[in-house]
């Protein structure tokens, strides 16, 4: 199928990018939503300014839409983005989130589409394991009991889900941040023709949240 990936440069999405092509799927277009609410239900937003990097470290073209992050209001957003590019389908990353999944449904629906959700309810722990062994991701947003200013720009590894494992027992987080509990960047994966480098970043925390804002990057080879 000819797909368009919805992207945010995280890892839930670059990895369904990566399941996609490993399937034999073809991805024509990449789509970004620039959400104004920093607390979208929809959208992921830390380092969203990242995924034109992104893009071109892809080669894919990339579609961007900004959008006022007004709840229901958003799902609009993504339809107009969608609605005049040819394909068969829309590939997405979701893994639990019922609100995200039946909202692209019903945009898919709408238009014709297909929905293609290859992380769709398989196992966290079993998942994050694969994405930690062909991507190269750090955590860039925390936002729930257990994290601190020192999971910022840490990498998504074995040591690290371990961690998780353990802010699961303890909090009940997702393990995978399926509700926001940590955002992610992908620096590079295998459908990457260069890495992303960051140049400078700065971390903020308020509250009990912080995230690490990256001010500066590039794309250097691999």
């Amino acid at each position: 199928m000819k797909l368009a990936a919805l992207i945010s440069g995280g890892k839930d999405s670059s990895f369904a990018m990566y399941k996609a092509l490993q399937e034999g799927h073809e991805i024509t277009n990449l789509i970004v939503i620039k959400s104004k609410n920093p607390d979208s239900y929809m959208y992921h937003t830390p380092n969203i300014h990242l995924t034109g990097l992104f893009a071109e470290a892809t080669g894919i073209p990339l579609i961007s839409k900004l959008s006022s992050g007004e709840k229901e209001h958003e799902v609009n957003d993504l339809k107009m983005a969608l609605q005049h590019i040819e394909m068969d389908g829309v590939v997405l990353g979701v893994i639990e989130s019922e609100y995200q999944a039946s909202r692209v449904r019903r945009i898919c629906k709408s238009l014709g589409l297909k929905m293609y959700a290859p992380l769709w309810h398989q196992d966290p722990e079993a998942l994050l394991r694969e994405m930690a062994d062909v991507l190269d991701a750090i955590i860039v947003h925390v936002s729930a009991l257990g994290f601190d200013e020192r999971w910022l720009g840490r990498k998504i590894d074995g040591r690290t889900i371990e961690e998780l494992k353990a802010l699961k027992e303890r909090y009940g987080i997702h393990l995978a941040g399926e509700g926001g509990e940590y955002e992610s960047l992908v620096v590079d994966a295998p459908f990457f023709t260069k890495r992303i480098e960051l140049i400078k970043t700065k971390r903020v925390w308020r509250d009990d949240r912080g995230t690490l804002n990256v001010l500066e990057a590039t794309l250097v080879g691999k």
